[in-house]
């Protein structure tokens, strides 16, 4: 059994928080869209600072080099690019036990097709995170090697990153905008953030697969259409 956490100072009422929060954005920085869930990452350690038992995680294309996090967190949330076959730029959440089916129902890339086996491993092993929220967002180019996010996913991380900092609250998190000297400006912080603690093998995001089908919109989510 894991330690139950005490009451957190930014989340007062006894209730019970996760030990340990693990945030992972997975994707390819070299493919356009595939970038999504790495570039949300680095928009939250830039604008955020969380608690001590949370760990922001540029998870790239590592697959089942990340099973130790996974196994370890009592909270996870997943930021990536997911081929739902809705409209570019909509944003779409799964939680928990329906994770692993939208990770790998279809080989967008393979990146994905590994972090499905690294939740599976978790499941087998009885160390699934209590709680797992996967805030997805539907690519519009994957194909464009070099690339940088297309301006309707770009658009899509700052909804995505508002439900992710929610969420996080919710789990106890404790996150607090980092002081700038021009709101909304990155590049003007008055303290610089850490570097990641953790990044891919050799500093390199490996390129990823081809598209698949489309995963159908059943089960525990929901979604957002960017704009709407």
């Amino acid at each position: 059994m894991r330690p139950n956490p005490t009451e957190s100072a930014c989340h007062p009422g006894g209730d019970t928080l996760p030990a340990r929060i693990v945030v992972l954005g997975i994707g390819n920085l070299l493919w356009a869209d595939e970038g999504f869930g790495v570039r949300c990452i680095e928009a939250l350690q830039r604008r955020w600072e969380f608690a001590d038992h949370v760990s922001l995680i540029d998870g790239g294309t590592q697959g089942l080099y990340l099973i130790q996090h996974v196994q370890e967190a009592d909270a996870l949330l997943i930021f990536d690019a997911i081929d739902y076959g809705l409209e570019p730029g909509t944003l779409k959440e799964v939680r928990d036990d329906e994770v692993p089916r939208f990770m790998g129902a279809k080989k967008m890339s393979l990146h994905q097709t590994g972090f499905q086996e690294v939740l599976s491993l978790a499941m087998l092993t009885g160390k699934y995170p209590q709680r797992v929220l996967l805030v997805g967002c539907q690519p519009q180019e994957l194909e464009d090697y070099g690339g940088s996010l297309r301006p309707v996913v770009k658009a899509a991380m700052e909804e995505a990153l508002a439900l992710g900092v929610a969420e996080l609250e919710r789990w106890g998190a404790c996150p607090v905008l980092r002081q700038t000297r021009r709101i909304g400006d990155d590049r003007f912080l008055a303290s610089p953030p850490a570097p990641l603690r953790v990044t891919p093998p050799g500093g390199r995001h490996q390129p990823s697969g081809e598209a698949g089908p489309a995963v159908p919109l059943d089960g525990n989510t929901s979604h957002h259409r960017v704009g709407a």
